[in-house]
């Protein structure tokens, strides 16, 4: 066995009353490497404020806040967690984009699954995802949806929020 020496033995980490873990076959089976980076925030924020049961229930707009994503970006990551297997989601009711998450037990090799939650895809979710994107494309080039320059954020450095299209992004960060 490999002997290893602790840089700080007096500060050893200790298991309190609450914790949380992140299996180590994220790694090992290849999931990690197929992940963006707005997919590992948010699987960790996920996996961070679960209970015993893998379930959280923060609103969409309360995690978007606390990790710095905009609306656009929260739900393409989100869809690709599922995808990957990793979590689950399941809405309160068909009037609301929040509803209970469910970080799922690590199993095999990393792979986009084939069929999607049904409580997260319907053809609404689809289609103001469309719209979403084609509006975010669209600001990114300068313009706008009608063809029109598209507004500029008033402070200097683009970090305020812009409504479009009923979704809040930042125009420093692009989601395509």
């Amino acid at each position: 066995m490999r002997q290893h020496r602790i840089p700080h033995p007096q500060q050893v980490r200790r298991i309190g009353s609450s914790f949380a873990w992140i299996d180590h076959r994220l790694i090992r089976d290849g999931h990690l490497e197929r992940m963006t980076h707005h997919d590992q925030v948010l699987y960790l924020f996920l996996v961070l404020v679960a209970d015993r049961y893998g379930v959280s229930f923060y609103r969409k707009e309360k995690i978007c806040d606390c990790l710095g994503l905009d609306w656009g970006e929260f739900e393409i990551a989100r869809d690709r967690l599922i995808d990957l297997g990793l979590i689950a989601f399941e809405r309160y009711s068909a009037f609301t984009p929040n509803g209970f998450y469910q970080v799922l037990p690590i199993d095999g090799r990393a792979s986009l699954s084939k069929q999607r939650s049904s409580s997260v895809r319907s053809g609404t979710d689809s289609k103001l995802n469309d719209m979403a994107s084609s509006c975010l494309r669209a600001s990114s080039n300068g313009m706008s949806e009608n063809g029109l320059p598209a507004e500029r954020p008033k402070s200097g450095l683009g970090a305020s929020p812009q409504r479009l299209n009923g979704l809040t992004r930042r125009a420093d960060h692009e989601a395509f």
